[in-house]
């Protein structure tokens, strides 16, 4: 019975920690014979408490790294191409983009191909890395023929809608997307730039993007978090 108490006042005492935003999205937690000191139990009354909260899904025990807050999971709604910067408006959250790579280059073959445009055509070569607020969630990498994307080349693309910029500024609708998902482990620069340990699961949405007449304008995959993104969709019989 003692024991069952102790368990349920860490977890709450707990709770109440992540609720305070003592720790916050996708922190890391002290290691486990810390915080069993700090709330006078066992370690083993401690992980029992944070047990529990992980199948609440409000932290998450990552082997060989520790115990770390789940960070805010986004995902789109299904059937409905949303930016990521809309993903973020709809949980009243603040997007964020920095540019970490923005060049002109020739297109490889694959992307001709997707693009149906020539090989060796010029595109621009866009890599940027989102968050929410103070989470970084995704590394972008986006690649669009330069006829079309050339008013980018010298754009303010921080903290800004890629989707909208092209409205805005190329008078370039994107109307729909072929998209994919596959799952990866993060290499030591991709763990780097998402704050996470090597060999974290990554999430790639890959995706060719066009406008309503029906041409390709933007290849891209998009490497999420594993613990910060969901795919949903609308999945259909045929009759």
């Amino acid at each position: 019975m003692r024991a069952s108490f102790a368990s349920e006042q860490t977890y709450r005492q707990l709770t109440d920690a992540l609720q305070r935003g003592v720790y916050g999205p996708g922190a890391r937690l002290p290691a486990e014979r810390t915080l069993a000191a700090q709330y006078g139990v066992s370690r083993e009354t401690l992980r029992n408490a944070l047990n529990r909260l992980a199948d609440e899904h409000l932290v998450e025990s990552v082997v060989g790294s520790g115990w770390f807050v789940a960070p805010e999971v986004v995902g789109e709604p299904p059937s409905v191409l949303q930016t990521f910067t809309e993903m973020a408006r709809a949980r009243g959250l603040r997007p964020t983009a920095h540019v970490l790579r923005r060049r002109v280059r020739t297109a490889t073959l694959p992307e001709a191909d997707q693009l149906r445009i020539p090989p060796g055509a010029d595109v621009l070569d866009l890599v940027r890395l989102r968050g929410m607020e103070r989470t970084t969630i995704c590394l972008d990498e986006t690649v669009m023929p330069l006829d079309l994307a050339a008013p980018l080349q010298d754009a303010d693309l921080e903290d800004r809608s890629l989707y909208e910029e092209l409205e805005t500024r190329c008078d370039v609708r994107v109307h729909r997307s072929v998209y994919s998902v596959r799952a990866e482990v993060a290499d030591t620069y991709l763990a780097a730039q998402l704050g996470v340990t090597a060999g974290w699961p990554v999430l790639v949405g890959e995706e060719v993007g066009y406008t309503d007449a029906g041409r390709p304008v933007l290849v891209g995959a998009t490497r999420y978090r594993g613990d910060a993104y969901r795919f949903q969709a609308d999945l259909f019989r045929p009759v």
